[in-house]
């Protein structure tokens, strides 16, 4: 099996829930791409493809949010980190460029810990548009949890090995490709 996940991470806890969930993917050869760089990827050889983002104002992020949260890590008060490719577009503007897919999928989502009802999700959103685009959505949109200094709750690394585990357990019917030995990054 050949797994394609495809991430949009701010400060770092999106890339380490999509490295997780590939390490649950293993012996399935995965390759992880930042949405920024994933525009001229071939999906056609893909047979499962995960998508996943932080949430930002209950839903996926947009420029405006992207660029706040920029702007939050650069000023003097703040401690945060931000990754190398958040200036980037993100996982909406990747899912509307998509059409006529023909693999398995399944979304995620970084969000504040709370009620969803406060804290919104993106990963519900992410699922709606890989079903719009064809996709053959395969779990229920999962979110992972980061705590109020912006690092994900201890055992959300874990929880995702398990969960990137059973979506390879999902997706076992199929053609299967071997697997390389490594998990790559675009």
């Amino acid at each position: 099996m050949r797994a394609l996940i495809v991430y949009e991470s701010m400060y770092g806890n999106t890339r380490l829930v999509a490295e997780a969930i590939g390490r649950g993917l293993a012996p399935a050869e995965v390759i992880l791409v930042p949405t920024n760089q994933a525009a001229g990827v071939d999906l056609s050889q893909v047979d499962l493809l995960v998508v996943g983002g932080p949430t930002h104002v209950h839903g996926m992020s947009r420029p405006s949010t992207r660029q706040g949260a920029i702007d939050a890590a650069i000023t003097p008060q703040h401690t945060l980190h931000l990754e190398a490719d958040a200036a980037g577009s993100g996982v909406r503007e990747w899912l509307a460029s998509l059409n006529g897919l023909a693999c398995r999928a399944a979304a995620f989502d970084t969000r504040q810990e709370g009620p969803i009802l406060l804290t919104g999700r993106a990963a519900k959103s992410i699922s709606k548009n890989l079903l719009a685009a064809g996709a053959d959505v395969i779990a229920d949109a999962t979110s992972f949890l980061v705590s109020k200094s912006i690092a994900l709750v201890p055992g959300e690394v874990r929880r995702a090995e398990a969960w990137g585990t059973m979506l390879r357990e999902r997706s076992a019917p199929g053609p299967q490709h071997p697997f390389t030995g490594a998990i790559t990054t675009a």
